[in-house]
């Protein structure tokens, strides 16, 4: 007959797998990193921490659920969503603006939804980029807001999806948050006018 001895050594080590393999399940069952986005020619890969990705609690940036929050996190390129049911839970990678000064940070909300948007750049933008059009309309392939807007109180302030997958994860937009469009298109079905959002 064989004897299990146990050590102290063998009790530590399946102690430290059953601590991590929580973590690990919930790296690899999370929807919010898409495996089948197109590869880019020629693009060096993007170094993500994966560890910035990780859930936030609603109460450490809001007071009440209300209509749901919206959290996005600047620093780690993730937009939160919490439902006012205080279930329901999202978490997607985004797009963030290219430089601080583009940055607006505080508290805001959702005002207008629209499926399909126009997008008009502002005046700001075509001082930087002269070669703007004026307006693009809503469907179009180079419409930058992609399927799904949701518009902050503040003026020019979107959620919005986009057509262009290399942005998300990237210091890439004049002040908005951008999201995959099936992304976008999940969280449009969620957030409803009046939902609580912060740029943190």
């Amino acid at each position: 007959m064989t004897k299990l001895r146990i050590t102290r050594r063998a009790t530590l080590m399946g102690l430290g797998a059953t601590l991590a393999t929580p973590a690990i399940l919930r790296a690899e069952s999370t929807d919010a990193f898409p495996q089948n986005e197109p590869a880019i020619r020629d693009e060096v890969p993007v170094q993500r921490n994966l560890s910035a990705f990780s859930q936030q609690d609603w109460q450490d940036h809001f007071d009440q659920l209300g209509k749901g929050c919206l959290l996005a996190d600047i620093s780690s390129r993730a937009l939160h969503y919490w439902g006012p049911d205080g279930e329901t839970y999202r978490l997607f990678p985004s797009s963030v603006p290219m430089t601080e000064e583009l940055t607006r940070r505080g508290y805001s909300q959702i005002v207008r939804k629209a499926e399909n948007p126009s997008w008009t750049p502002t005046q700001s933008m075509r001082e930087r980029d002269p070669t703007l059009p004026v307006r693009i309309e809503g469907g179009a392939p180079g419409n930058p807001l992609g399927t799904r807007a949701m518009y902050l109180d503040w003026p020019a302030y979107l959620v919005h999806g986009t057509h262009d997958t290399r942005k998300i994860g990237r210091q890439s937009s004049s002040g908005c948050i951008g999201l995959y469009n099936q992304h976008v298109e999940e969280l449009y079905e969620l957030v409803q006018v009046g939902t609580q959002v912060r740029l943190l």
